[in-house]
C-alpha cells in the first residue's frame, strides 16, 4: 500500500502470538491496524504486516491498544 493511500490509523495492535505467521510478524512487535468493517466481523484484524504490506491475521494473535494522534504519527514514521 502506498504511503500516499494509507489511512490515518489511532489503533495499533502487539503481537501476542505469531503461531503460523512466522516471517510475516514479529512476536512483541507494534502493528498498525487499518479499519475493516468485514474482517472484525469474522474476528480478524488487517495490520500493516512485515512485507510493508496490509495483510488480514486472526484478532486473537493481537493485543489492540489505542494510541493518541500526534503519538501514533511518530510511532508510524519511527516503523
Amino acid at each position: 500500500m502506498d504511503e500516499r493511500e494509507r489511512p490515518t490509523a489511532e489503533r495499533w495492535a502487539v503481537c501476542i502470538g505469531d503461531g503460523s505467521y512466522a516471517g510475516e510478524l514479529e512476536l512483541g512487535k507494534m502493528y498498525e491496524v487499518l479499519p475493516d468493517a468485514d474482517a472484525g466481523r469474522v474476528e480478524y484484524i488487517r495490520v500493516i504486516d512485515e512485507s510493508g504490506e496490509d495483510s488480514l491475521f486472526p484478532g486473537s494473535i493481537f493485543l489492540e491498544i489505542e494510541i493518541p494522534g500526534a503519538d501514533a504519527e511518530r510511532i508510524r514514521h519511527a516503523s
